[in-house]
């Protein structure tokens, strides 16, 4: 899982730098004290993570990380702790509270690669997903699926036929298993499959008689 980090203190570097070398799964490729020289690696490498100060000098955290067109998954690493909903309000992967431990590290970055793990092991040559529903868990065709939307650590999967599924999972874990050419987030609750969306403006898309809103930092681009 290839990495960089960015943060405006190099001592705090330093010890993400000690930490990732712990974690045989982490490659750190990249550190950064300003988050702008960081953009022409990301842009060409697309790293699969990214550790993130929240609080710097020249743009937080995260508005850098809402001004990626294509963002990594990101940790965000702060010494505030009054950040953390924000931070999770961006779908981040984790939140760690300065100074953090080794053992609370490895734990940010095992879930990183499980989630990483599970969009590899979903290409876009799969046509299905398999999600729990209840206690079983079912095959479902990317074909079927209507739109997602979000309820705390759940999601509704809205499918043709007005089936719907329940499932629990976040909608930032989910994104990374859907095909990228197939479906489109459109808000912070929202994912829609591009081939079903009847119509759309600034605000909204339309599926049959359903208007799902689209987020003031999102837009629908068809594809």
């Amino acid at each position: 899982m290839t990495a960089i980090a960015i943060d405006d203190e190099p001592l705090a570097l330093e010890v993400i730098k000690n930490l990732a070398s712990k974690v045989p799964f982490v490659d750190l490729k990249n550190t950064y004290t300003n988050a702008f020289d960081s953009l022409e690696f990301i842009h060409k490498n697309k790293p699969d993570l990214l550790f993130l100060d929240i609080k710097m000098p020249d743009i937080s955290g995260i508005e850098f990380f809402k001004s990626l067109s294509t963002p990594p998954m990101v940790i965000f690493t702060t010494a505030y702790s009054e950040h953390a909903v924000e931070g999770f309000e961006v779908d981040a992967i984790d939140y760690l509270l300065k100074p953090f431990s080794l053992s609370r590290f490895l734990k940010a970055c095992t879930k990183a690669n499980e989630i990483l793990a599970l969009k590899n092991n979903h290409s876009t040559q799969a046509d299905y997903i398999f999600l729990k529903d209840s206690a079983e868990q079912v095959k479902v065709f990317f074909q079927d699926i209507l739109y997602i939307e979000a309820a705390g650590n759940y999601l509704h999967i809205f499918l043709q036929n007005n089936q719907k599924l329940l499932t629990r999972s976040t909608i930032s874990e989910i994104e990374l298993l859907l095909p990228e050419n197939l479906f489109n987030r459109i808000h912070r609750s929202f994912i829609v499959a591009q081939n079903k969306v009847d119509r759309f403006n600034r605000q909204s898309v339309y599926i049959k008689d359903t208007e799902i809103p689209i987020g003031n930092t999102y837009q629908f681009i068809p594809k």
